[in-house]
């Protein structure tokens, strides 16, 4: 166990105890001053932007302030860690016959690295200085990019994620709330300027304005929390994109200051770098747990990622993928049964489907997947 200094203050030896536990990035800030932030998430629930996120929607209130979660917090340390990868993830777009795994989910769960390491830094600070203190990782009702922004550790762009100045758009977010008081640091500007390249790029314009977000029409929100048939006007925007997209987080340009993490659990699995979409679509659910153990994937269950698997196999334009297509149609799912007709109807010529129609239409009684045969 590293010992606090008494020597230099406890900001001091906070900041480089977090370090030596493998935070890249720490600020300090306090509780107060994100009530725009507040204001701002409750016109984007009014709009209903937030989909079918009701987590969003219970804890509202909670989201307000962090008094309002713990009155007793005085000082909010901010963590982050580098998970930047080591190519551009745009350039994976190009290959049609594997499947686009957003960099986040390639490695370990960040949620249990970053947890991990906030509990030993948060229980070393509560022994040597008495203070209270409550970790969160993304899944609290916790405005954790304002709260970055506010700590001076980079700022919300235009498309509402946080950039940091040096590690671009590739920060994993953790916090520690403590009733210490902590001198808080300044907070960053935005540096966005008139930089457009994050809602221009967007392949289904989710960006209804700049830092504004209709998660909707998100890939990232269509392939991990939506659950239902996605709409036919976004399936050929998806590409290959089978869980989430990087698309607005890889083009922007503070991105050249950024750096391959150092952190070997974040390191892609060789099974999650590319996968063959073929050896995706056959996972029964016993082997898409095994093979995604471990990994953020496993919570959107095998259903919905054979979806998107089979969405991205009828974007490939390989016709070698039917045989394997027409196996989904005899599945329990009707939303693998669905987007195994639509692939079909991508990557088959007119009389092949019609073919494919008079076999297997007659037996379908789920009306959202029977009209995929139209």
């Amino acid at each position: 166990m590293t010992k606090i200094s008494i020597t230099t203050s406890p900001k001091q030896e906070i900041i480089s105890l977090a370090k030596k536990i493998g935070f890249d990035s720490v600020r300090i800030t306090s509780p107060e001053g994100i009530d725009a932030n507040a204001d701002y998430f409750k016109d984007f629930l009014d709009k209903s932007h937030h989909g079918e996120m009701k987590w969003m929607e219970n804890k509202v209130d909670r989201r307000k302030s962090p008094l309002t979660l713990w009155p007793d917090v005085n000082s909010i340390i901010m963590l982050g860690m580098n998970y930047g990868p080591a190519h551009n993830p745009l350039q994976t777009l190009e290959y049609k016959n594997e499947g686009n795994i957003s960099v986040y989910a390639q490695g370990k769960d960040y949620h249990d690295v970053v947890k991990k390491r906030l509990k030993k830094l948060a229980g070393q600070i509560h022994r040597e200085y008495g203070a209270e203190v409550k970790v969160f990782v993304d899944t609290a009702p916790v405005m954790e990019k304002p709260l970055a922004h506010k700590s001076g550790m980079g700022w919300q762009g235009k498309h509402t994620n946080l950039v940091s100045r040096e590690f671009g758009s590739w920060l994993f977010l953790g916090s520690i709330f403590t009733t210490l008081h902590l001198k808080e640091d300044t907070p960053e500007e935005d540096h966005c300027g008139s930089c457009s390249a994050c809602i221009d790029i967007c392949p289904t314009n989710a960006f209804v304005a700049p830092y504004q977000l209709d998660a909707r029409r998100c890939i990232s929100y269509l392939t991990i929390e939506y659950k239902g048939h996605i709409d036919t006007s976004f399936r050929k925007a998806m590409g290959n994109r089978i869980y989430g997209c990087d698309d607005c987080l890889s083009i922007c340009p503070w991105n050249k200051y950024a750096t391959l993490t150092e952190e070997k659990l974040f390191y892609p699995r060789i099974e999650l770098k590319n996968p063959n979409l073929e050896t995706l679509v056959v996972l029964d659910d016993l082997s898409f747990r095994q093979v995604f153990s471990g990994s953020p994937i496993k919570r959107i269950g095998r259903d919905f990622f054979i979806r998107n698997v089979l969405i991205a196999m009828g974007n490939s334009g390989n016709q070698n993928f039917i045989p394997l297509l027409v196996s989904k149609l005899g599945e329990s799912s009707p939303y693998i049964r669905a987007m195994a007709i639509w692939a079909l109807k991508e990557l088959c010529n007119k009389i092949q489907f019609k073919a494919f129609r008079t076999k297997y239409a007659q037996d379908e009684h789920d009306f959202d997947v029977k009209k995929e045969w139209v």
